[in-house]
């Protein structure tokens, strides 16, 4: 028997808040996992950007990621520690480009889900390249935007192809709504989407490894208010179908933290958004939900490294398409995607780990939400995200959020 010793990373911008809890809750479980003969035990180091030897071993044995969808110096370490030394990701590098939402949008459409009708138009501004002019008058072919709006159907949705965050997102209801929105997109490349009108429930499920929390999302609304503590407004069968896309979803792509969001219209799930290489984890924005963000994302993480997941970097779409491309019922079909979802997530090994290695950590979970230090955290967290005047309404609110976390945890638990 070996004792190995495992150091998770966490390559942060500017998120104080979720990191501070994840590193806490490893700190205070102390993991010493026994599998396969060995003892593994844990450290949680944030990741510094430097100069690094490509030559040079990593020291990680797996990494949070929430900056390398932007900045470039950590990407490439972060394709160096895949390539090299098997480093465990959340999320896969090589996948960033699928994280544009047009891949995924192509991928999903491919798989017979109920995307809304969406194309694609061209810059209205174009690039900054000098042969762009002469490409252009040689084989871009002239389109009436009206006319395409007119195919997708008022109203419709004006968003980036690779954005995030609702930023640069239009509502469209008519021909003067559509020229002013494409008119300010400048040099981005915009989706124009079918709004599914009318819908039922707007959901928005986060997926960390193997589990997934649906929630019901309201997007219009201010930061602290968008998630609704409600724990039953799906229906069953509804519910099931909106985590099995999610979870079909990031098995397809190898995305192991992600969001998805789906539209529920008269039983009809379509989804519309579920490519987020830094979804939402933040206290403020997920409140009730963030003990669970971050067990789940410390569950993930030693279930990965103790039991010796293998990293994948690739993409093995032939399994999916041969399911799409039979004659099974879109039932029929999802049920088969799930399987190899699961399969993927490795859902039963998963599972029987979290039973039996890590049964202690819903009481250290429930200890530490409920603890002073977390408290601090959160006063924290509430000064430096609201202005001195809404201090005190905040952190009122959000002591309260957690605090029924914390009872209804406490309740589940006897």
């Amino acid at each position: 028997m070996a004792d190995q010793r495992h150091l998770l990373g966490l390559l942060l911008g500017t998120e104080e808040d979720w990191p501070s809890a994840f590193e806490t809750l490893v700190r205070r479980l102390d993991p010493a996992l026994r599998v396969g003969g060995d003892t593994h035990r844990y450290d949680v180091e944030r990741i510094t950007v430097e100069p690094f030897d490509l030559r040079q071993p990593s020291r990680y044995s797996l990494v949070v990621d929430r900056l390398a969808y932007w900045y470039y110096v950590p990407r490439e370490w972060l394709k160096k520690v895949a390539l090299l030394d098997d480093v465990y990701l959340l999320n896969n590098p090589f996948t960033f480009q699928s994280m544009e939402k047009h891949a995924a949008y192509c991928a999903m459409i491919r798989l017979g889900l109920k995307v809304p009708e969406t194309w694609l138009v061209p810059h209205k501004q174009p690039p900054d390249n000098p042969r762009f002019p002469y490409t252009a008058a040689k084989y871009n072919k002239p389109f009436d935007l009206r006319e395409v709006a007119e195919k997708v159907g008022y109203p419709l949705w004006m968003k980036p192809y690779d954005g995030g965050a609702w930023v640069g997102v239009s509502r469209i209801q008519d021909e003067a709504d559509l020229v002013r929105a494409y008119d300010e997109s400048g040099q981005r490349l915009m989706h124009l989407q079918a709004s599914v009108e009318g819908f039922d429930v707007f959901a928005r499920s986060l997926s960390i490894g193997a589990e997934t929390m649906v929630m019901k999302f309201s997007p219009d609304r201010p930061q602290h208010d968008r998630y609704s503590v409600e724990h039953d407004f799906l229906d069953a069968a509804t519910g099931q179908e909106v985590v099995t896309i999610g979870k079909v979803v990031n098995a397809f792509f190898k995305w192991e933290f992600n969001s998805c969001e789906t539209l529920v219209r008269g039983g009809q799930v379509h989804p519309i958004d579920y490519a987020n290489a830094c979804p939402d984890v933040s206290l403020t924005s997920l409140h009730y939900y963030f003990p669970w963000a971050m067990t789940s994302l410390v569950k993930w993480s030693l279930f990965c490294t103790a039991t010796g997941r293998t990293p994948r970097v690739d993409l093995d779409t032939r399994r999916w398409y041969e399911i799409a491309d039979s004659d099974r019922s879109y039932e029929e079909k999802l049920g088969a995607y799930r399987t190899l979802a699961d399969g993927y997530f490795q859902q039963q090994q998963y599972d029987e780990f979290v039973s039996t290695q890590l049964g202690d950590l819903d009481a250290v979970a429930h200890d530490y939400f409920a603890s002073r230090e977390f408290d601090d955290l959160l006063v924290q967290t509430v000064r430096a995200t609201f202005p001195a005047h809404e201090h005190d309404q905040f952190v009122a609110h959000y002591r309260g959020l957690l605090g029924a976390w914390v009872s209804d945890a406490a309740a589940a638990a006897t």
